[in-house]
Formats: C-alpha cells, sequence, structure tokens
C-alpha cells in the first residue's frame, strides 16, 4: 500500500497522527490558521547532535559539585534524580535548596558556542512563516540569545519566554504554558508548537496547538537522556521531523 500523498510531500517528516490530516489536502493547510509560531530552544532550533546540551549539562555537574562537594558521579546521580523529580536540576535545587537560581543559570550556559554555524536554510524558513515566532524553553533568555544569534537567526523573533518567566515551573507543566499563552496574548488553537521532547507537547496539544516533534537524523549522536527520547510518535504529537528547515519551508502557505 502505497503512503498518503500528504505523507509523501513532506521531506524528511511524517505524519504522527494520520486522523490530523483527515479531509486536508496538503500539509500546509494543516497550518494555514497558524499565527503564531512557538519554538523551543535546545535540541530543536539547533540541531540534536550538537555539542551544546552535553555541554550545559556537564556544567550543571560541575556546579552542584562545588555546591554540595560531592564526587562527580554521586553529583551527577543527584542532578538527574532532581531532574526526574522536579521538571529541571534547576527546579529541585531552588524547591529542595532554597538556591537562588541566577548564579546557575550564568553558569551552566557560560560555554563555548563555537560549534554552531549560521543556518541560513533555517533562518530564511523562519523568516518566511507569516505571523508571530516566539521561543518557549526551559533554560535562560540569555542562553536563548546568544545560542540564536550564534544560529543567525536572533533578529527573527519577536521574544523569549524563559524558566524565568515561568517562575521556574518548567515545561511540561500545563500551569507554564498558561504562563506563557497569557504573558504572550496567544491563543493556542491558531498557535504550532516545535519541540524536541514528546511529553511537552501534551500540552500545547490539549490546548490545540498545531504539534512537530523534531528528532535527531537516525543514526546521528542524540545526547539527551533517555527519558528525553520517544521511541513511538504519540496521539498528541501531529507531525515528526528530523529536518526543522525542510519542514518549515513546507509547512508555509502557498504564495498567492
Amino acid at each position: 500500500m502505497s503512503r498518503p500523498p500528504e505523507t509523501a510531500a513532506v521531506p524528511h517528516a511524517a505524519v504522527a497522527d494520520p486522523a490530523a490530516l483527515e479531509g486536508v489536502r496538503s500539509v500546509a493547510e494543516r497550518f494555514a490558521h497558524v499565527d503564531t509560531w512557538v519554538f523551543d530552544l535546545d535540541n530543536t532550533l539547533y540541531r540534536p547532535d550538537s555539542d551544546l546540551w552535553p555541554l550545559i549539562d556537564d556544567r550543571m555537574t560541575v556546579f552542584m559539585c562545588h555546591m554540595f562537594g560531592l564526587d562527580g558521579l554521586s553529583t551527577r546521580a543527584l542532578q538527574k534524580y532532581y531532574y526526574l523529580k522536579h521538571g529541571t536540576t534547576l527546579k529541585g535545587l531552588v524547591d529542595e535548596t532554597g538556591m537562588d537560581p541566577g548564579p546557575f543559570l550564568d553558569f551552566v550556559h557560560d560555554i563555548d558556542r563555537s560549534s554552531i554555524v549560521a543556518d541560513a536554510a533555517l533562518a530564511s524558513a523562519i523568516a518566511a512563516l507569516p505571523g508571530r515566532r516566539l521561543i518557549l524553553t526551559n533554560g535562560s533568555r540569555d542562553h536563548a540569545l546568544r545560542t540564536c544569534e550564534a544560529l543567525g537567526i536572533d533578529a527573527l523573533f519577536e521574544d523569549v519566554f524563559d524558566i524565568v518567566a515561568a517562575n521556574l515551573l518548567p515545561k511540561p507543566h500545563p500551569d507554564a504554558y498558561e504562563m506563557f499563552f497569557a504573558r504572550h496574548d496567544v491563543e493556542p488553537s491558531r498557535a504550532a508548537m516545535f519541540e524536541d521532547i514528546a511529553r511537552n507537547l501534551l500540552a500545547p496539544h490539549a490546548r490545540g496547538m498545531v504539534t512537530t516533534l523534531v528528532t535527531p537524523v537516525q543514526g546521528s549522536p542524540d545526547h539527551r537522556d533517555p527519558w528525553e527520547t520517544a521511541r513511538t510518535h504519540p496521539p498528541h504529537v501531529d507531525f515528526v521531523t528530523d529536518d526543522l528547515a525542510a519542514f518549515l519551508a513546507t509547512v508555509r502557505p502557498p504564495a498567492r
């Protein structure tokens, strides 16, 4: 049996939920109502096989080693325990110790971004999207701005909603998205979300956003933790792509 034409027409992408295209003649039509485009940052706007996330992850461990006076292995275990229990390592540190989040965010995001090069294809695809473009990240605003500058896309976004703006409440907590919607006057039923962690698309899908999961190219390194990767594509994920720039070029409405 041949694939439906809508799926075949999307380069480097798949329709995770075939029902999402029922009665729709093209993928572009599935996004035709969208006037707000929301992007995660880490492992989404830059490739998941990049070294940026491992650098950040390692600096979290170093920060906690100095904070608690533990060896590296013990610290790493505590770091991941906080992440799993609280949603981010930062939230765990703040909830468990009352720590000021500012020094932590500054330290862990003070990384070498020289491996990131300007992505002309991604910049062109984002610039062509009609309407507003926003970043929603569990990282810091400064990290988002510096990383987007390295990618050559920093001028293309209206604003960044970071973990501080969310009062340290991370995705996938539904209230984090509600704060984002309220802060930026976003109508979720007219918005789309692009994200590399499937569970972070649950709340957006429930509020009516079109959801796209960004994955590594098959066979390339994936530096995320095992529980962050999706082995299947759940029904709250409408589309899956391993090439964000190519996919965005496809979802653009056709020129009139």
